[in-house]
């Protein structure tokens, strides 16, 4: 920090809120929290861009609390006086965490309620009728309580906070969030909080903000080389599931790693094909329900597993398709699909150390959210994008926006890897891929979902009364709809590369039965016994004992 920033002390907070800032272990403020924190208590409007990772959900939340804490020194009436509108449920649920954490120890002053959930309108109506301080929630939903009468904001609303705002009108939202600024009061605060300024978001701006302050930090949206290595690599379909295979097998990435398809199906095709190796992954996607989808991110962030296959359908579609599809009522619709679902989207991973694009994104804006999951605050991370043939112009429109958007060399460099040295394990990748056919991901999709659904709807209220038997669940279980071939989990030693034989060594990896001391061991028995009599044969061991006791 230099030397003339502003600590959390110096901003006129709350004992309370300083006291909950200590137990996170906060220190210092961010960036992005040194310069909005102070122009919020001030009652400014704000448009604040800063990369992700760079503690926007604090820059926010904090004046919220601390505003809320001074109008109850002399307002004692209950009444919703903050809306958070976020694009996804999952960031719902994070947005709610923070503002819990900030609030432990001011929790009965300041109440937050998350209505982004799948429930019910009517059984979320209860929670809305105590009229938290804080109400986070999608647009959409928002509106359907406000429809319901369930949630009123015209005469208690103070503050406005929009999260992850250039996302909102890609999501679909534009006619939700028009109408439900017409149930607002005519004046109130409001902060829009953004990676990117893209057009929606000017428009958001003048539909939300009034006389708005504007922090643009970070030249960068992303960190830079120091803190972000990006790479490259050209690869066709085939080498795109060999050069995978080869990273993750022989442990050449390590640490946690988020690994990013463009659709379902391409989803758990890449999880049966790792499953032929024995390699274990999660699948995170719009068609598993939102409990299963927020527990999995949790065990991801308290370490239970390593790797997570990702989709990004909300982030593909193009909005006037999205449209247009809604329009053609008579069509059969998938079913399943949640539109508020976004992974690659402001969500918290925690110590991710690599974001693989295993498709590349369909955009400069989602390419930006799905590296932000890496290198997050201070903590380094690496970011290696497979290029095919018919991504190479989208390659170039991201090279271009990150090089004219910093001036030093925030861009992807070629990775150094040589293709043939593992030409060898293109035979293996091959086998396992004829495994993995239409049908089998057919079955996968369906088992994984079925199995879910049991776990996040049926054994809802037995885990909230058993949460130690919650860490038991994991989520990366093999489908195996796909026939598994055993020899394929084992690379032989001729198979490594040379150049990477110092770094592997598969046969220390095996790990070696041992047998434990005293214990009973039935095939020595039998090679000794020789087919006689058990009972007969006692009579050796009396003849030990009697020559011991003669010794004695």
């Amino acid at each position: 920090m230099e030397e003339g920033s502003v600590h959390f002390h110096e901003m006129g907070l709350d004992d309370r809120v300083l006291k909950a800032l200590a137990d996170l272990g906060w220190s210092q403020p961010t960036l992005i929290q040194e310069k909005a924190i102070p122009l919020a208590l001030e009652g400014k409007d704000l448009l604040a861009r800063a990369r992700t990772g760079s503690g926007k959900t604090a820059a926010y939340a904090i004046p919220l609390i601390q505003r809320i804490l001074t109008s109850k020194q002399t307002v004692r009436e209950q009444a919703v006086r903050a809306l958070v509108l976020v694009p996804t449920k999952e960031l719902g649920q994070q947005v709610q965490t923070m503002i819990r954490q900030l609030t432990a120890f001011c929790s009965r002053d300041v109440r937050v309620a998350d209505i982004s959930g799948k429930a019910d309108i009517s059984a979320q109506k209860p929670i809305l009728m105590e009229k938290p301080d804080i109400v986070v929630g999608t647009p959409s939903r928002v509106q359907a309580h406000i429809n319901a009468q369930n949630l009123q904001l015209q005469t208690s609303l103070e503050m406005l906070v929009i999260d992850e705002a250039d996302l909102l009108f890609s999501f679909g939202f534009e006619a939700d969030l028009k109408s439900l600024l017409c149930h607002l009061p005519k004046i109130y605060q409001a902060f829009l909080m953004s990676a990117t300024l893209s057009d929606d978001v000017q428009a958001l701006k003048e539909l939300v903000l009034h006389n708005p302050v504007m922090l643009k930090l970070q030249g960068s949206q992303l960190p830079d080389s120091s803190q972000l290595q990006q790479y490259s690599v050209r690869c066709e379909e085939e080498d795109k599931f060999l050069l995978i295979y080869t990273l993750l097998k022989l442990g050449l990435v390590q640490g946690k790693s988020l690994v990013f398809v463009r659709d379902v199906d391409r989803c758990y095709r890449l999880k049966l094909f790792l499953e032929q190796f024995s390699i274990p992954a999660c699948v995170l996607n719009s068609e598993l329900p939102i409990h299963s989808r927020c527990h999995i991110i949790t065990q991801f962030n308290q370490g239970f597993y390593n790797y997570i296959i990702a989709t990004e359908e909300q982030g593909l579609e193009n909005p006037a398709r999205r449209s247009q599809k809604a329009q053609e009522k008579g069509k059969k619709k998938k079913k399943g699909k949640d539109k508020e679902y976004g992974v690659s989207r402001g969500i918290d991973f925690h110590n991710v150390s690599n974001v693989i694009n295993f498709d590349f994104p369909a955009s400069v804006e989602s390419y930006i959210h799905r590296v932000g999951r890496t290198a997050r605050a201070d903590n380094p991370g690496s970011a290696l994008s497979f290029i095919s043939h018919t991504e190479l112009e989208m390659l170039a429109e991201v090279e271009n926006a990150l090089t004219g958007d910093v001036t030093h060399d925030s861009v992807l460099k070629p990775y150094g890897f040589r293709m043939e040295e593992i030409e060898g394990f293109r035979y293996r990748c091959r086998d396992a891929m004829r495994s993995v056919t239409k049908q089998a991901v057919k079955e996968a999709r369906l088992k994984e979902i079925k199995q879910e659904l049991l776990n996040s709807e049926k054994l809802k209220t037995y885990f909230e009364d058993n949460p130690r038997d919650l860490q038991l669940l994991r989520h990366d279980k093999d489908l195996h709809p796909a026939v598994i071939k055993p020899h394929l989990k084992n690379v032989p030693d001729y198979l490594i590369p040379t150049a990477l034989k110092s770094l592997v060594n598969p046969l220390k990896r095996r790990k070696k039965k041992k047998i434990k001391a005293g214990g009973v061991m039935l095939s020595s028995f039998k090679k000794n016994s020789r087919g006689k009599n058990p009972l007969k044969s006692f009579r050796y061991t009396r003849k030990k004992c009697e020559r011991k006791a003669g010794k004695s």
